[in-house]
């Protein structure tokens, strides 16, 4: 966790700016259920222009450029909610697909082409995905109760390593505004929010590299680098 959390204005201002996004957006960015309650958007550094740029500055700016030098830009940002009444789940996993602008070239580091909301994306090798930092950023609590996150010490080391094992296991809890800095190897997983909820378990993820260039002509589909 980041030593600090960002302001209840930033908050509020990243929370608005999405909702608004939403409300507007129809191109296939948004992932949601037939009641229209949204569960996952993609895309949001060309459709939510906030997200540009907050990290840029202060205590945020600061730690990713320790943690990933100066010439580091962002690569994708997502958003996941759990709505009340209409939650979910997802299993242990690692976080190994990146996007691109075009997926269909010959490469051993960058296989497995999908479309993900009309968006190139590739299963990228460990050597790409060690020099990638992602921010979670809580738009809300997140307690036992909205289905926090869970994650396997250790386990960030390369696609086969599980770290302690699942037995060693910590779940995250955190204040709205805090921000958890995690690497894209480290498996990790997500339970349903508890039965009756009214909370709603809002997440913007930032995705980092500390590198622009890709292997083999690849081009990663956003990079938005740091302002000097």
């Amino acid at each position: 966790m980041l030593p600090q959390p960002i302001g209840s204005d930033l908050i509020d201002q990243l929370t608005a700016d999405c909702d608004a996004s939403f409300r507007t957006n129809q191109d296939g960015v948004l992932e949601s259920g037939g009641d229209g309650k949204i569960y996952a958007a993609r895309n949001l550094i060309r459709h939510v222009p906030i997200v540009r740029n907050f990290w840029q500055h202060g205590f945020v700016r600061t730690f990713l450029t320790d943690q990933l030098g100066h010439q580091f830009g962002l690569v994708r940002v997502l958003y996941f909610d759990k709505p009340p009444d209409r939650t979910w789940s997802l299993p242990w996993h690692k976080d190994t697909a990146i996007a691109v602008k075009k997926n269909n070239m010959e490469s051993k580091k960058l296989t497995r082409p999908t479309m993900k909301a009309g968006t190139p994306h590739v299963i990228a090798a460990d050597d790409i995905l060690h020099h990638m930092l992602t921010l979670r950023v809580h738009l809300d609590a997140v307690t036992l109760e909205n289905g926090p996150l869970k994650v396997i010490p250790a386990s960030h080391h390369s696609s086969s390593n599980e770290g302690d094992g699942v037995s060693a296991a910590e779940t995250i809890q955190a204040r709205a505004g805090e921000i958890l800095a995690m690497r894209p190897l480290l498996t990790h997983s997500s339970g349903s929010s508890q039965p009756g909820t009214k909370l709603h378990r809002r997440i913007l993820h930032l995705e980092f590299s500390d590198r622009e260039d890709l292997p083999d002509s690849y081009q990663w589909h956003d990079f938005v680098a740091l302002s000097h």
